[in-house]
């Protein structure tokens, strides 16, 4: 591992999304009249700007930075990727509903581009403290976007319960932190405790540790931070409130963008590092209770997720528990330790959901007056359009040959399979039969049921458009056509599978 003391080019993507959230705050500052149709503009082009940074990372794998904090590898690499897809995908259909909804065009971006920051720090960090930064960069971010609509109770009500519970869970992660730095004293190491990722694993590797007792409690502890930060169960009891209350771009950009940088932190510690190599002594039993808790965790978090989402009459509740149960397909992969399937999956989900809320945004309308699933009856053939595109990805999140969702799922479960973990795959596949119904209820009832006398097809802004389109693209692409990004996964995700040996 080369330890390079400051290195600006491991954290240009960073760098850009963070100036150009600080340059749209200047056009909001300075330039009211006209940065509504510019704002929107900027954040693209950073984000692209950031993408092109990335790809100028791709050679130096294992390269740390600023104190090995910050480190260059293939796992970073992919999960910003997809992590600038599900900003890029928000921005597109966040574009005409700011101006539509007549709020702070600028500060709403700038947050965004905040967040992203957040997001791509938690990839890029070889330090718990670097994970923390990251965290809170988009944590606190999204809670300003979930009061984003300051005039609407139901909007505040989400930031507040969002704030609370997500100040806890920082508690709890903090704590993990504390004892996992302590854990890790040793009188004849340099540094003599450590909160480093790497010198970490080198450390539970060799059993040079204070207290193995002290290292399980501080896994204990950070697994519930990242419990809630995901939305498994039990720790998601926050995301159905907070989705359903917070504007419709901000829930789908945190079921996505937000809930894969969180599994992006939770499975660089987890199983790169606590269990990415041969244990013994005291620690023999980490690799084995980690998995083993993944899974319980896993079908605890699907089942849960599903079978509450048949009872949901709000779509967007409805979607929430659907998101904690991908949550729980998404462990299925991390207690497979398949990081190709892993980062498939996620790259899939975040590209049907962002289409799914995008159409959901604009036919709910100004205020998101019309969630209720009834409000969807008979629009089938009266917006036929967005009834087929959304029930496209509907189909796609349930699990339809041909699309992305699919094939997402039919990679995790054949890799938890070979893993051995034959009744968690029985188990999801249960549940995957189980969300059939509410996904389907809402192709029902768009097509099947008495139409709405009062509904008239909303007119679609050529942002969303786009951003609907290339969803489609993707839908499709990744699931008709996966190989070429199956062979660029194998690749990049060979340096994860050495390091775990």
């Amino acid at each position: 591992m080369n330890n390079i003391g400051i290195n600006y080019h491991s954290i240009l993507p960073e760098a850009i999304t963070a100036g150009v959230a600080l340059l749209i705050m200047l056009v909001d500052a300075f330039m009211r009249r006209i940065e509504r149709r510019i704002a929107g503009a900027i954040a693209l082009a950073g984000l692209t700007g950031a993408a092109a940074a990335l790809y100028t990372l791709r050679n130096q794998d294992g390269v740390t930075s600023f104190n090995s904090m910050i480190i260059v590898d293939d796992f970073r690499l992919i999960f910003a990727g997809i992590f600038l897809i599900a900003t890029f995908l928000t921005v597109l259909i966040s574009l005409r509903w700011i101006e539509d909804e007549q709020l702070p065009t600028g500060e709403y971006f700038a947050l965004l581009m905040f967040a992203t920051t957040g997001m791509l720090l938690m990839a890029s960090a070889n330090d718990l403290v670097m994970i923390f930064l990251g965290l809170e960069i988009t944590s606190i971010s999204t809670y300003v976007l979930c009061g984003f609509r300051r005039s609407d109770t139901r909007s505040n009500e989400s930031a507040v319960k969002y704030f609370i519970l997500g100040s806890f869970s920082t508690a709890f992660l903090l704590y993990g932190i504390a004892f996992i730095y302590g854990a890790t004293y040793h009188a004849a190491a340099t540094p003599v405790a450590t909160t480093n990722l790497q010198l970490i694993k080198e450390r539970v590797a060799a059993g040079h540790l204070f207290s193995p007792e002290m290292l399980f409690a501080g896994a204990a502890m950070m697994l519930v931070g990242f419990g809630f930060k995901v939305a498994s169960a039990p720790f998601h009891i926050w995301s159905p409130d907070v989705y359903e209350g917070a504007p419709t771009p901000v829930t789908a950009f945190l079921s996505t963008g937000s809930k894969a940088a969180a599994f992006a932190s939770f499975a660089r510690v987890f199983i790169l590092t606590f269990t990415a190599t041969s244990l013994t002594g005291a620690l023999s039993d980490l690799h084995s209770v980690a998995t083993n808790t993944l899974a319980v965790m896993a079908a605890l978090t699907m089942t849960i997720g599903n079978l509450v989402a048949i009872t949901q009459t709000n779509i967007k509740r409805m979607l929430a528990y659907s998101s904690i149960a991908h949550a729980g397909y998404v462990m299925v992969g991390m207690a497979a330790a398949d990081w190709k399937a892993v980062a498939f999956y996620l790259l899939s989900y975040v590209v049907i959901n962002l289409g799914a809320f995008g159409v959901i945004e604009v036919i709910a309308r100004r205020g998101d007056k019309q969630t209720e699933i009834a409000d969807y009856s008979g629009i089938g053939f009266r917006s036929l359009g967005l009834s087929a595109t959304l029930s496209l990805f509907l189909l796609s999140l349930a699990g339809i040959p041909l699309t992305a969702g699919f094939m997402g799922k039919l990679l995790v479960f054949k890799s938890a399979w070979a893993s051995g973990f034959h009744a968690l795959v029985v188990i999801a596949v249960i549940n995957s039969a189980i969300s059939w119904y509410y996904y389907l209820k809402v192709v029902v009832v768009m097509f099947f049921s008495e139409p709405q006398a009062e509904f008239k097809a909303p007119r679609v802004a050529r942002s969303l458009i786009a951003a609907l389109l290339l969803a489609i693209i993707g839908t499709l692409y990744l699931g008709v056509l996966p190989g070429r990004v199956l062979r660029a996964l194998d690749q990049a995700t060979d340096q994860l599978k050495a390091a775990r040996k």
